[in-house]
């Protein structure tokens, strides 16, 4: 019958281009308008497996691995100094959803380096940190705070041993003051030395050790007086946590 048509046999152009322009696989630089550009695999128009991305504006570049549009598995991170303009190295490890998770080195600075885990890009778990003057933490971490046991190391030699709380010392510890031949042990409340036992320790050994030994201490049971202070700032620390 005449105005009966034939039957098309070929793809519209439309769908042709959209497939085209799907991405999938190993694909040369892909560029932005932005100027962003992308180097690597992918799978379903999205980016997966190895590639290299930079953010032009933010001076930033990932190379590392990828799943479906996100950064996850191991990968490098660097970011533009504008002194020495270039890019410098910023964050080495792993990744979960375009999140610093698991293990990881982060270059704060030259002298500035955390090494250790890390949660939603948070630093937490057990890390090292070294800081700027000198100081080095190791121990545990929680939101980017020290958190949990952990020992910090004064860039003057002497050291703190113990508990922490958002960053703070809280709870049992030790503070070795090396400097001077003393060794406090006691209880802390958010940074600040509650109660405890000071006494010397290496005194001979101290470059700066203090003119007179400490005396001795006359109580008749001072650790019956410690543990019931102890007891006392454990008691109201924990009451107003539990009201905070």
């Amino acid at each position: 019958m005449p105005f009966l048509k034939k039957p098309q046999t070929t793809e519209p152009l439309v769908k042709v281009w959209d497939k085209k322009a799907q991405k999938c696989g190993l694909h040369r630089t892909i560029y932005s308008v932005n100027g962003d550009q992308y180097r690597g695999e992918w799978w379903d128009n999205k980016k997966h497996g190895k590639g290299m991305q930079v953010w032009k504006q933010a001076g930033i570049i990932f190379d590392g691995d990828w799943s479906f549009g996100k950064r996850n598995g191991f990968g490098l991170l660097a970011k533009f100094d504008p002194e020495k303009k270039e890019y410098v190295r910023a964050y080495a490890g792993y990744w979960k959803n375009d999140k610093k998770e698991g293990a990881g080195t982060y270059f704060y600075s030259p002298s500035g380096i955390y090494e250790g885990h890390w949660s939603k890009d948070q630093r937490a778990g057990w890390g090292r940190m070294e800081y700027e003057n000198g100081d080095v933490y190791e121990g545990q971490w929680l939101e980017d705070n020290h958190h949990g046991q952990g020992v910090l190391f004064l860039a003057n030699g002497n050291r703190y041993v113990g508990m922490w709380r958002e960053g703070k010392k809280n709870g049992r510890g030790k503070f070795l003051f090396l400097d001077r031949g003393q060794l406090y042990e006691g209880f802390w409340v958010d940074g600040v030395a509650k109660c405890g036992t000071l006494s010397d320790s290496e005194r001979e050994a101290a470059p700066s050790p203090t003119i007179y030994p400490i005396p001795e201490v006359c109580l008749l049971d001072p650790r019956s007086v410690l543990m019931e202070a102890q007891s006392y700032l454990t008691e109201n620390d924990e009451k107003s946590t539990i009201a905070s």
